[in-house]
C-alpha cells in the first residue's frame, strides 16, 4: 500500500504533545474502516508543526481517517517512499 506524509501547519491553540498523542490514538481507533494504517508521527512545538506517516490506499482514505477521529485534518499530504 502506498506511504503518505502529511502535514499540519499549526497545531491547535493549547494542544501539547499529550494532546497529539491523544488524537493519534483516535486515529488508531478508526483506521482500519479506512483501511489504514497510522505509523508514526512527529510534533515540531517549535515550528508549530505536526507531520504523520499513514500507509493508506490513497490520500483522501488517509484524510477522512483524520476527519473522522479528531477533526484535525492536514494541510498538506504526500505520497513518499521509505528509503
Amino acid at each position: 500500500m502506498p506511504l503518505f506524509m502529511d502535514v499540519h501547519h499549526s497545531i491547535p491553540e493549547g494542544a501539547d504533545a499529550a494532546a497529539v498523542a491523544s488524537a493519534h490514538l483516535a486515529d488508531l481507533r478508526i483506521q482500519d474502516k479506512y483501511h489504514a494504517r497510522y505509523l508514526n508521527y512527529w510534533l515540531d512545538p517549535t515550528a508549530g508543526k505536526i507531520f504523520c506517516l499513514v500507509d493508506a490506499p490513497d490520500a483522501e482514505s488517509a484524510h477522512a481517517v483524520h476527519r473522522e477521529a479528531h477533526g484535525l485534518v492536514a494541510d498538506e499530504i504526500f505520497p513518499v517512499v521509505q528509503g
